[in-house]
């Protein structure tokens, strides 16, 4: 140790030795180095979670564009299914053809088939709302009311989806979901006006109108029971399968109860459209659907109701000379319009189990995963 002369202070030569002190350079290389370790790993868990956000977009627009174009085109199956078989038998031929496909997909896959008693409830339920008992009713509805109206009756699904969504799933109430909602039932109203028009609940009106709402209820809460199921975690395939047997044999009970004869029609324009029902209308669209369901909630799912029946009428006017009107164009806008705010990526005000209101970006948000 040694005193400065000038300054009276002890200094010991080695805190001062050049070597021992790091420099400036050195430091700035050390706080970046150090710096860069800890945000490294952030930016590749922001690129990984922007990359996985944009793969769920796609695979839902796909599942969204799948539902709405195979059963958009299930219109003109249908119509090669009425005529010599009864509607009740045909849907009993769709359904167990469905189930059957879909329990050898999942053995050939080696897919898990083993649920608790209180899964197959559930499951049985779902089959019951969604696969049975709203076809039937919906066959009968048309019996009294043209195919039209029972397709703007239909489209309260959206309605009913949100509502219960909300008593049974405690779902938010969503602005733009509702909004987009009265949209869509606004233009479905525009594109049959001509029908809607001249429908009356007097006589067989009003059974058609009962029939067909019930028939919506029921399948709403099969699109309930199935985010309610997928939030158990309950597979689609697995539960479709099981739940269209299971819907298959209550049918098929009705069936044998109200002594309906089991014809079959083997002409190719039935067989044929048999096969697509069962394949592409049951199988893929219903469980594209339902995916769809438990990814993005029910009530934004169900807006692609509203979609199907426009792919409907397309096809209707290459096939069967369907005349366009001035209201039924501004319908198809009007449905595209809700379509498009239903399922935007917007900050809307939601209302929460407690009934505050507020404005927040949601899980549901857009077409994504919750």
């Amino acid at each position: 140790m040694k005193r400065n002369a000038d300054i009276g202070l002890v200094t010991n030569p080695s805190i001062l030795d050049s070597a021992s002190v790091p420099g400036t350079d050195e430091v700035i290389d050390s706080v970046y180095l150090c710096c860069a370790k800890r945000i490294q790993p952030c930016n590749q868990a922001h690129r990984r979670n922007k990359n996985e956000k944009g793969a769920a977009l796609i695979r839902n627009l796909s599942l969204y564009t799948v539902t709405v174009l195979i059963w958009g085109s299930t219109w003109l199956g249908i119509k090669f299914q009425l005529g010599e078989v009864d509607p009740l038998v045909s849907v009993i031929y769709r359904f167990c053809l469905a189930s059957a496909l879909l329990f050898t997909w999942c053995g050939l896959r080696g897919l898990n088939m083993r649920f608790a008693i209180r899964d197959h409830l559930f499951i049985a339920l779902q089959g019951t709302c969604l696969f049975a008992v709203n076809y039937w009713l919906f066959y009968l509805a048309e019996v009294h009311l043209t195919s039209g109206i029972v397709a703007v009756m239909f489209s309260t699904i959206v309605f009913w989806n949100i509502l219960n969504g909300r008593v049974f799933l405690k779902t938010p109430l969503r602005a733009n979901v509702i909004g987009g909602a009265v949209l869509g039932i606004v233009g479905i109203g525009l594109v049959f006006w001509p029908e809607l028009s001249g429908f009356s609940l007097a006589d067989d009106g009003f059974k058609g109108f009962v029939l067909s709402m019930a028939a919506t209820l029921l399948a709403s809460f099969g699109n309930i029971l199935s985010a309610r199921n997928q939030r158990h975690g309950l597979p689609v395939v697995q539960t479709n399968a099981y739940g269209m047997a299971y819907g298959t044999l209550l049918m098929l009970s009705a069936a044998l109860i109200a002594g309906k004869p089991f014809t079959f029609d083997p002409s190719a324009p039935y067989f044929i459209s048999l096969l697509y029902l069962a394949l592409f209308g049951s199988v893929l669209a219903f469980g594209c659907y339902l995916t769809l369901v438990g990814n993005i909630g029910a009530d934004r799912a169900s807006y692609a109701t509203l979609l199907f029946p426009i792919i409907a009428l397309i096809i209707s006017t290459v096939f069967e000379g369907y005349q366009w009107s001035l209201p039924a164009v501004a319908g198809v806008a009007v449905i595209l319009a809700g379509n498009a705010l239903s399922l935007a990526k917007i900050d809307m005000p939601v209302v929460r189990a407690s009934g505050a209101m507020e404005t927040a970006r949601q899980p549901h948000e857009g077409i994504k995963p919750s």
